[in-house]
């Protein structure tokens, strides 16, 4: 069981360092793609705060598909073409938007979401879906927190058989 306590004296910095530290522990304790995901999604929620919401879309075909999350019912797909997610997906490229509204085409799953942090999954040159990070602050999300969602995604592809899931 992971204790939370003390996290609330935490800097960013240090809650984004306990957050890699608690994720490398649930995914060396478990094998299950799904279970881990799941894991996952409620550590970011837990530990991370002003979010509204944080999971995983999953590509299928050419749409993203809801994956495991933790915040109210979302989208259930998103075509690569658009929204905020369709974009990381498309160019694989990490997506910190400070105004949803501004985003051309973007999706409200949402209405009080008002700043996004999406980052691609990409293993072996191949997409396998995204992280997506909801908070209805405006200019909510940092370069310091991109960079390490990115070595977020990365712990769990060293982990992770994005092909059984």
């Amino acid at each position: 069981m992971i204790k939370l306590k003390g996290i609330e004296k935490m800097n960013d910095k240090q809650r984004l360092d306990y957050l890699l530290l608690t994720l490398e522990g649930q995914l060396s304790s478990e094998k299950d793609p799904l279970a881990n995901l799941s894991n996952a999604s409620a550590l970011i929620y837990a530990i991370i705060d002003r979010l509204n919401w944080a999971g995983f879309y999953l590509l299928r075909g050419e749409e993203l598909v809801l994956g495991p999350f933790q915040g109210l019912p979302a989208c259930n797909r998103i075509k690569l073409s658009a929204g905020v997610c369709g974009a990381a997906a498309r160019t694989r490229e990490t997506q910190i938007v400070p105004n949803v509204h501004n985003f051309p085409g973007h999706i409200a799953c949402d209405s009080a979401s008002n700043s996004e942090l999406v980052v691609p999954i990409v293993k072996d040159n191949k997409v396998y879906g995204v992280l997506d990070l909801d908070s209805p602050e405006f200019d909510r999300f940092t370069e310091l927190e991109g960079e390490y969602f990115e070595r977020f995604v990365e712990k769990l592809n060293q982990y992770i058989d994005w092909n059984k899931i």
